[in-house]
């Protein structure tokens, strides 16, 4: 009786360990945006959820070409009137928790245009100096340091964003990594930062499976969606892909996956890769609304 016991226990502890390390392979994470409507709660409380694990912060929507750069975080702070400096201890407070804070760079309307490697070159040391481990008196978010950069890019042009990434890389030889990360979209390659991405610099890169039927979810049918997926984690050289969707019907055109169907049908199908890093979201607010992440979060 006591050798069965012990070989039952054994038994049972083996099992444990390796549904431990399952979850342990697949278990994911969830990235957010915040910053385009001042109706989706403070930083601070953004992070406190605990439902999320990186928070870019959008946009910096104006940079480039001789620009003056401009940060802009609609209603939550005036960075003209110097008033995101009071971030600063909200962004502190989530990197307190372990949160990564980028700053997302572009966005679906902004004046962002790289006309050389130079130029390039010269709002990477702005980056630096202005939000990462530099130096400069006029720092929108204090004394705060960001993780890192996070590429948005829906416009401009497609030129000379690989420069902007291996001059941002060159900074975290000073000590402290400098993540980069970027939100393509879902066809492949991405018409902006296909180029850049090739570089393998990105550690993190959340492709927006929305707004695009020929690669996104259609209903009952992950087929496109599968497909892309495969493509994206075979041909990028990055860290960790995520699946960027909409927290919400209302958040996007079209691509919104309801919980059921992401927790049944689209995540088992994609977890597999060793890619796999979990789900991005479009936005803040409308995860709010739906209570998205929540109702994810267990199986991401």
């Amino acid at each position: 009786m006591a050798i069965k016991s012990a070989i039952s226990l054994a038994f049972i502890s083996s099992v444990t360990v390796i549904l431990v390390l399952v979850a342990g392979i697949e278990a994911g994470d969830i990235a957010i945006y915040w910053g385009q409507n001042g109706n989706e709660g403070t930083l601070a409380e953004t992070c406190a959820t605990g439902n999320y694990n990186f928070v870019n912060l959008a946009f910096l929507p104006t940079f480039g070409n001789g620009q003056t750069p401009r940060i802009n975080l609609a209603g939550h702070c005036d960075p003209y009137g110097n008033g995101c400096t009071d971030l600063s201890s909200d962004i502190k407070s989530c990197q307190a928790k372990g949160i990564k804070v980028m700053l997302s760079i572009g966005g679906g309307a902004g004046s962002y245009y790289l006309a050389s490697s130079d130029d390039a070159r010269q709002v990477a040391t702005y980056l630096w100096n202005n939000f990462l481990g530099g130096q400069s008196a006029s720092r929108p978010f204090g004394d705060a340091v960001l993780d890192g950069i996070d590429f948005d890019i829906e416009g401009g042009t497609n030129q000379h964003w690989d420069d902007l990434a291996r001059y941002l890389s060159g900074y975290s030889k000073r000590g402290t990594k400098l993540y980069l990360t970027a939100a393509p979209q879902c066809p492949f390659p991405d018409a902006w930062v296909g180029g850049a991405l090739k570089t393998g610099l990105f550690d993190y890169v959340w492709v927006q499976f929305y707004n695009n039927p020929p690669c996104q979810y259609a209903e009952g049918d992950i087929s496109n969606l599968e497909n892309a997926w495969k493509q994206w984690t075979t041909d990028v050289p990055a860290t960790k892909i995520f699946l960027g969707l909409p927290a919400s019907p209302v958040a996007a055109g079209s691509g919104f996956i309801p919980v059921s169907d992401l927790t049944s049908l689209v995540l088992p199908a994609i977890k597999g890769s060793a890619k796999y890093g979990g789900v991005m979201l479009w936005s803040k607010y409308y995860d709010d609304q739906s209570g998205y992440s929540s109702a994810i979060k267990n199986y991401v």
